[in-house]
């Protein structure tokens, strides 16, 4: 009896030696190597494309733009002969207003209107459309396209498609510049016909 239990406490003994001597190894190895405190949510190897803070983000969610702007409007014929003195002498000149709203960085929707003869009808053109824009805030431009339709009351009363594209030069949080260019379709027999804007952007 006495041999059997000195083999058993023999046997406890080693027992816990081991257990002893493992844990003692695993708490060293914690803590010459502690797990990260915020360990990344991604491979360190394929990072996210880089976004700045919201404060310092020029092109942000939910902004309402009023923009102030000058025309100018070429026919086809134009297009298809195009010679400075042709702009000249047949383009047309105009200024207007516009709204347009952001809901995300990229995506918005707007609206604008532009006169060319206030002898005739005081709103030229008026249209709506959807923006597709891509930010860069690190150098304050954001190229966009859009496409929409509209109404136009002077030369000729139609409705008309359009599509363009453009540059919003942004250079603060609350206002900047814009360039942008169209090309118009109308749905009756007009001729088609381009129309390039650029004024001042004011951001809320």
């Amino acid at each position: 009896m006495f041999k059997m239990m000195s083999a058993k406490r023999r046997f406890t003994i080693a027992f816990g030696a081991i257990v002893l001597t493992v844990l003692t190894a695993s708490a060293q190895d914690y803590n010459n190597n502690p797990p990260p405190s915020n360990p990344p949510a991604y491979p360190p190897e394929n990072p996210p494309p880089y976004q700045p803070p919201v404060h310092q983000q020029l092109f942000q969610v939910n902004e309402l733009m009023l923009d102030l702007f000058g025309t100018a409007s070429v026919n086809e014929q134009i297009f298809e002969n195009f010679s400075g003195q042709r702009v000249t002498r047949n383009g047309r000149l105009g200024a207007g207003a516009g709204l347009t709203y952001f809901m995300t960085r990229n995506v918005g929707i707007g609206g604008d209107l532009y006169t060319e003869n206030t002898q005739h009808s005081f709103i030229n053109n008026a249209s709506g459309n959807l923006y597709l824009r891509l930010p860069f805030d690190g150098v304050h431009l954001a190229p966009y396209i859009f496409g929409g339709g509209g109404y136009q009351w002077d030369p000729g009363e139609t409705s008309f498609g359009q599509f363009g594209a453009g540059l919003d030069i942004r250079l603060t949080h609350h206002w900047g510049l814009l360039v942008d260019a169209r090309y118009v379709m109308p749905s009756r027999h007009e001729n088609n016909f381009g129309v390039g804007r650029a004024g001042i952007r004011l951001v809320f």
